[in-house]
């Protein structure tokens, strides 16, 4: 799963925070790879907006799950050094069902080969 934050408001029409004023669109700022960058742009965009009450601004979490089948063949049985190229990556996939059968092939049609291994990763 990767995780990613985005600064998301503006002025609204009331303090019910429900529709934003002058037909504006919602403001997204990001995404942000940490919530520490997303809260220092929160607090400059909140602190640009201090003298309007009907202004609000959040930090919401993005996240987003996708599945990877990642794996190949391995030049020993620490399953560190892919042993020619890179590690084959098959995906996304956006249930880990779908995962699943791809790793469950890959890894059944290389059960006699003990250098090989395939795992299922979520990002």
């Amino acid at each position: 799963m990767s995780e990613r934050y985005w600064v998301v408001g503006g002025v609204y029409t009331g303090t019910d925070f429900q529709t934003i004023a002058g037909g504006d669109a919602l403001t997204e700022l990001g995404p942000f790879d940490t919530y520490a960058e997303a809260k220092a742009v929160w607090r400059a965009k909140s602190m640009e907006n201090v003298d309007e009450a009907y202004a609000r601004f959040d930090i919401r979490k993005e996240e987003h799950h996708e599945f990877w089948v990642v794996g190949g063949v391995y030049t020993d049985t620490d399953f560190k050094t892919i042993a020619q190229g890179e590690e084959e990556r098959i995906g996304p996939f956006d249930t880990y069902e779908e995962a699943r059968k791809v790793w469950w092939q890959k890894s059944s049609s290389n059960v006699d080969d003990a250098y090989a291994r395939y795992r299922i990763d979520q990002q």
